[in-house]
């Protein structure tokens, strides 16, 4: 799934990566070679294109289709034309990697069993895009934007897609991600696939819409779907989310079955909900969770999701909440710091109460570790995908051997450093991953989260999601500054980033954090957050930020 903590954060605080000059590739067609530049080309944009359903709701669907004014067709015609105004032949944002051929006959499906057994649900008919790493037994690939996958088509449904369809959602196509979920190289850039090319941030052409679930965040903030599905390691739906003005969760490791979706980490992967608003985020997640018997970790955390979130969404969540604020995380960006402080003011007026400073402990003290883990993890996991899988390409060895043979469309602008890293690994059974792996869960839970919560009795604490999109920069590559996915991802235990304000025009998100299984707690703060502020803005597609 997605390792971005984010990702170039994680590698420069690592040892092994040395200096941290990413070097950021522009688009590039499946079997051509892709031209170096030192600036991103910008397509010319031709300002917003006028769109029927341009932040429109699920809710708002719903009610048309029920009413008759739209049909599941119909929605599906709109938004297919939308991605072809917008990601193709338009600003050209490029978010969308594949489009499902069967799309609008599983729109019309879902209109005849409307009119004849009634509805499924609150995604019936709804159109919904799905990151390239999550499986799907169809006539589209599954490929993680790599060439090497280029041609896989699974041999069955990822659970979460199997959810989807039983929920009566339209499959609209997949979304492009930085390739591998971020997790090739040391200098690896967010956004880009050999397969997909450069994905583009739809608030400033020249930024970048961070990685790796790039593809879905650009796509849903700039209205190609109601939806979207992303998945994180460590950053990659909460860093996109931030990043394109949406709201993005970040569910606890177990409540979302892998079963199905490309892996980095065991301990770390999960499949999350990418929307424009709470609510539409709330009934994405009430689809998806459930206990899978082939994902072990969620027949455990039996009992613990929820049908339907929508009944933690009140307007009034923040009254009475104790919320920390985790200083340590801020102070990268002084901008970033004054959204945030508006962010807690207007939380304070809402009614909750605002323990700051609630300094978060061991923050910087699990970075190694975790990097051990995800190495170790990364190659036993992706080894059992990969010999289940409709390719010729079974093992990580077998991928490392392919980037070699097709450097010119693969590996143009950086390598395989973490590949080549994971494959040094041994077993799952060596001390060495043992000895991190324990040392990542007792610093990120039992002294990391759990102690701050209980030392200041909080429901919640919030720290800044990252900072506004960097200019993609194809001579000194990604600008990550700072964010605060890592303790939650490496705890296993949820986020929610809910948009907290614009620096320049580019989008800034909050992150709600708290312990395992505490999603219908930070629905009620993120929406009381989020009716309290109203940050989201729709994106304007500008060739770039205009600064004074």
């Amino acid at each position: 799934m997605t390792a971005s903590i984010d990702r170039r954060e994680f590698v420069r605080r690592s040892a092994l990566a040395g200096a941290a000059a990413l070097v950021v590739p522009g688009a590039s067609e499946a079997g051509q070679v892709p031209t170096p530049a030192v600036a991103a080309p910008v397509p010319r944009p031709t300002g917003p294109v006028a769109f029927e359903f341009e932040e429109v709701t699920i809710a708002q669907l719903q009610e048309g289709m029920r009413s008759g004014k739209y049909t599941a067709r119909a929605l599906t015609e709109a938004f297919l034309t939308r991605i072809d105004a917008i990601d193709r032949s338009g600003p050209t944002i490029r978010a969308v990697i594949e489009i499902n051929p069967d799309a609008m006959a599983v729109a019309e499906a879902m209109d005849r069993e409307r009119a004849t057994k009634g509805e499924r649900g609150p995604l019936h008919g709804i159109p919904v895009l799905i990151k390239d790493n999550i499986d799907t037994a169809d006539r589209m690939k599954t490929s993680a934007g790599s060439l090497a996958l280029g041609e896989s088509v699974a041999p069955r449904d990822a659970f979460i897609a199997q959810r989807l369809r039983e929920a009566g959602a339209v499959i609209l196509g997949k979304t492009n991600l930085s390739e591998w979920a971020n997790f090739r190289s040391t200098k690896s850039v967010s956004g880009w696939s050999g397969r997909g090319g450069l994905t583009r941030n739809p608030y400033a052409l020249d930024r970048n819409p961070c990685g790796s679930s790039s593809g879905t965040g650009a796509a849903i903030a700039a209205s190609l779907a109601a939806v979207g599905i992303g998945t994180e390691t460590d950053g990659s739906i909460v860093c996109p989310a931030s990043a394109c003005g949406l709201v993005g969760i970040k569910p606890t490791v177990g409540l979302v079955s892998r079963t199905g979706i490309i892996p980095i980490s065991h301990t770390q992967d999960t499949a999350g909900p990418m929307a424009r608003t709470v609510t539409d985020a709330a009934i994405l997640l009430g689809v998806m969770a459930g206990s899978d018997t082939s994902d072990a970790v969620t027949t455990r955390a039996r009992g613990r999701g929820r049908p339907d979130y929508r009944e933690f969404l009140d307007t009034n969540g923040l009254r009475g909440a104790r919320i920390g604020v985790a200083r340590n995380f801020f102070g990268f960006n002084p901008q970033v710091d004054r959204v945030m402080n508006d962010a807690i003011a207007t939380m304070k007026d809402a009614g909750a109460v605002i323990v700051d400073p609630a300094i978060f402990p061991t923050k910087g003290k699990f970075d190694d570790a975790e990097f051990e883990v995800l190495l170790y993890e990364f190659k036993a996991d992706l080894n059992a995908y990969l010999a289940k899988a409709n390719t010729p390409h079974k093992t990580l060895a077998a991928l490392i051997e392919f980037n070699k043979q097709n450097r010119a469309t693969e590996m143009p602008y950086f390598g395989q450093e973490l590949f080549e890293m994971a494959q040094a690994k041994g077993p799952l059974t060596t001390p060495a991953y043992l000895r991190a792996l324990a040392q990542c869960r007792r610093m990120s839970r039992l002294e990391g989260i759990d102690a701050v919560l209980a030392r200041h009795k909080l429901d919640a604490f919030v720290a800044p999601t990252g900072g506004p999109a960097w200019t993609t920069d194809l001579l000194n590559g990604d600008h990550f500054t700072g964010g605060s996915s890592t303790p939650a991802a490496v705890a296993g235990y949820p986020s929610i980033t809910v948009p907290a304000g614009l620096i320049h025009g580019l989008p800034v998100g909050i992150s709600f954090i708290a312990g395992a299984f505490a999603e219908p707690m930070l629905i009620k703060l993120a929406y009381g957050f989020e009716r309290a502020t109203l940050s989201r803005q729709a994106p304007k597609f500008l060739p770039t930020v205009s600064l004074p």
